[in-house]
């Protein structure tokens, strides 16, 4: 897999994060910062490091499956990995600006 072909997919996955909420916060997984990594592997194996706003997430379970089910139907992707991390742990300052500006922090 070419560079470019890596940043395509790496775009398009990034795109399908975007569709993805934290049911108890509206805004994307993405601009929550709770994505912590993409590694896109050579035959389209990827790997997600992720993490949730506390250890103790009502959707510890479901939303890193539902991760892991939209970006496995990305285009190019033979298989989605989610590896779930509380290391460093989430706080508000991985927030992108949109999502500060969304959740009224700006």
């Amino acid at each position: 897999m070419t560079k470019e072909e890596r940043s395509e997919m790496e775009h398009h996955i990034i795109t399908v994060l975007e569709t993805i909420f934290d049911p108890e916060i509206p805004v994307n997984v993405y601009e929550l910062g709770l994505i912590y990594e993409i590694i896109i592997g050579d035959e389209g194996h990827v790997k997600i490091i992720m993490t949730l706003t506390s250890p103790n997430c009502p959707v510890a379970e479901s939303l890193p499956q539902e991760v892991k089910d939209k970006v496995s139907m990305v285009k190019g992707v033979t298989a989605a990995e989610i590896a779930l991390t509380f290391e460093p742990p989430w706080d508000q300052s991985m927030l992108s600006d949109e999502a500060k500006l969304e959740l009224g922090f700006l």
